[in-house]
């Protein structure tokens, strides 16, 4: 006896398979795409800056390939780290960046503190104000405040103008403000049930703050730190306005100011200066930047 297989299936149908794969291909072709696009775009000029800055006056002068480099040499960087004039510029931008980061913290923290965690009245109208402050552009700034600086002199008989201290003074103003909007987004990120439990154990509001938020928000803590220090170390229209003599300059404005004489451009060394200026920011994003981007991005949750 026979038997007859009977298909109860329904009608075959063509199932695709890997379609979300091929999707997710192509998306990561075209992550991939604009990636290259982007670092090529930021890439180029340091890149020039690399390649004119091992090049001497008369190659850079020359009718020839601006991108190859047919005689380097390291004739620009053995002028520029022997010559006592760069080496100041050098010292002072790192004393004023220092100092103007101690100033920065020592005002931030407290004031971040305060306006995140011991709720008073009008504390969010201030907290937006602080943050609001740092959006009035420097080019608006440097006016009133030389004007108020030489009022101080005058009364005072304290100099302050051309003079590079002039600047620890300064920068804050442009500091303080970005670095305690930072600081209060991460403090806010960090659970009430930390400071309520110390303050129960009877510890005041600066303990709380030195043993409990301090150490928790170190990553908040190292972003303030390298903005405030970057804004410090690349500032140009502050020095520029608010000091004159050579032996006051800071690294921006000492290069673009005894490097450039007229119209004659000393391409190599102003290259050259550039990258070395650019050197200490990019150690300090190299090593740092897990937690730089941690302190920016923790204002994004709370509790």
């Amino acid at each position: 006896m026979s038997t007859v297989a009977i298909d109860k299936a329904g009608p075959s149908r063509k199932v695709k398979y890997g379609s979300m794969s091929r999707d997710r291909a192509w998306a990561l072709r075209w992550s991939y795409f604009f990636l290259v696009l982007f670092a090529i775009f930021f890439l180029t000029p340091p890149v020039y800056m690399l390649i004119t800055s091992l090049k001497s006056s008369a190659e850079i002068s020359a009718a020839t390939n601006p991108w190859w480099v047919f005689h380097p040499t390291l004739s620009n960087y053995v002028e520029l780290l022997t010559s006592n004039q760069f080496l100041r510029f050098f010292w002072n931008s790192s004393i004023v960046a220092i100092v103007v980061v101690i100033i920065t913290m020592l005002i931030s923290i407290p004031a971040a503190f305060a306006l995140a965690r011991m709720k008073f009245w009008g504390s969010a109208t201030l907290a937006t104000g602080v943050f609001l402050t740092y959006l009035i552009p420097d080019s608006l700034l440097f006016i009133p405040l030389f004007k108020m600086l030489a009022v101080i002199q005058d009364l005072t008989g304290i100099t302050l103008l051309n003079r590079w201290y002039v600047l620890l003074f300064i920068y804050p103003t442009l500091t303080v403000p970005f670095c305690t909007w930072i600081m209060i987004g991460y403090f806010a990120s960090i659970p009430k049930e930390l400071d309520e439990a110390a303050l129960i154990d009877g510890a005041s509001w600066l303990q709380t703050l030195t043993r409990i938020f301090i150490p928790v928000a170190l990553p908040g803590l190292i972003a303030a730190t390298i903005f405030a220090f970057t804004v410090s170390w690349a500032q140009f229209l502050y020095p520029l306005v608010f000091t004159t003599s050579v032996d006051q300059l800071v690294l921006p404005v000492g290069i673009t100011t005894t490097l450039i004489k007229g119209d004659v451009f000393n391409w190599g060394q102003i290259m050259t200066g550039a990258l070395l200026g650019a050197a200490p920011p990019l150690i300090i994003y190299a090593f740092l930047m897990d937690y730089y981007i941690a302190g920016l991005t923790a204002g994004a949750t709370k509790g």
